[in-house]
């Protein structure tokens, strides 16, 4: 007779089968699952080594900026300061003046295109003082040997709209100066604050005051000089930044001829007006002032950093 062990050993090893079996089947399961979760999301985003990110289906999500074309130089420039002392071209003599005709005047003394600062009014402000070393500053109009320059604070600078205005600042004494403006007083200079060269500033007060109240006024000065235009470091007929410089009122707009018609160009924060595709670039170009006159210039050429003067000039007011 059989001892019973020897029936209940075959029953212990099919026990172990089946178990390993339920082990092996609940683990590719598992790896399914996994499997599913990681390399099925269509979400997933993957870096494909060029600092580019893309999801697997292929279609872009982020993208790091990409070189700009050699033709078309970057319209960067660096922030402005009120010490801003980044040297630019003299005017050259070689260039023969370009031709020039100027819209008829505005008769109304009213300044429709006028930004914060406008003409007949006064404005409240005290005035401090920097050292202006060569004359440049934000507005880029580069060196100069007239010493009699301001800083204009970044509210009333209105992103360049202030650059080469004239004013007259009183001080509380009586005395008074006449200053251009060819710079950015940045964040600490308050709305209404002009921090002046300081020869000028010497004039109004000492400068052991340092801080002086002050009211000031736009100005339409009295001038014999015409007006000129450079083309920013870099333009082309692809791509081109144009200034204006000498004017007696400041610059409201700036228009180039284009194919079809004339197309207004936006002005930075240094004094430029860009042209990104290249539109206009060494055409006829159109200055319009704060009073809404109007002079068009023709036959700048494209010359960086070169001052090219004009035989006209704005209207006194």
């Amino acid at each position: 007779m059989e001892s019973s062990s020897q029936h209940r050993q075959p029953r212990k090893r099919h026990s172990v089968l089946v178990f390993a079996a339920v082990m092996v089947v609940v683990a590719f399961v598992g790896f399914l699952v996994m499997v599913f979760r990681t390399d099925f999301r269509p979400d997933r985003e993957t870096d494909d080594g060029r600092g580019r990110v893309t999801s697997v289906a292929g279609s872009e999500v982020t993208e790091s900026p990409s070189a700009t074309p050699t033709r078309k130089p970057s319209s960067a420039s660096p922030t402005a300061t009120a010490r801003a002392t980044t040297p630019t071209a003299t005017a050259s003599s070689a260039s023969p003046r370009p031709s020039a005709t100027s819209a008829p005047r505005a008769v109304s003394g009213a300044a429709p295109l006028a930004g914060r600062i406008k003409p007949d009014v006064t404005y409240d402000g005290v005035a401090t003082f920097y050292d202006a070393a060569d004359g440049n500053g934000a507005c880029l109009f580069g060196p100069t040997d007239d010493v009699m320059t301001a800083a204009m604070n970044t509210t009333d600078y209105e992103t360049s709209k202030a650059c080469g205005a004239y004013v007259r600042v009183r001080a509380a004494s009586g005395a008074t100066i006449t200053v251009r403006i060819t710079n950015e007083c940045p964040g600490e200079c308050a709305p209404g604050q002009l921090d002046l060269s300081a020869q000028a500033f010497a004039k109004l007060a000492d400068p052991v005051a340092g801080r002086i109240p002050i009211t000031w006024t736009l100005l339409s000065p009295d001038t014999s000089d015409t007006l000129s235009i450079r083309y920013k470091t870099g333009s082309s007929a692809y791509w081109c930044g144009i200034q204006v410089i000498g004017h007696r009122n400041p610059v409201a707009r700036l228009e180039v001829r284009t194919g079809s018609g004339w197309s207004q160009l936006p002005r930075t924060e240094y004094n430029y007006f860009l042209s990104e595709q290249g539109s206009g670039c060494g055409g006829a170009i159109r200055i319009t002032d704060i009073y809404g006159e109007q002079l068009t210039v023709d036959g700048i050429a494209v010359r960086p950093d070169v001052v090219q003067s004009t035989r006209v000039q704005f209207a006194q007011h």
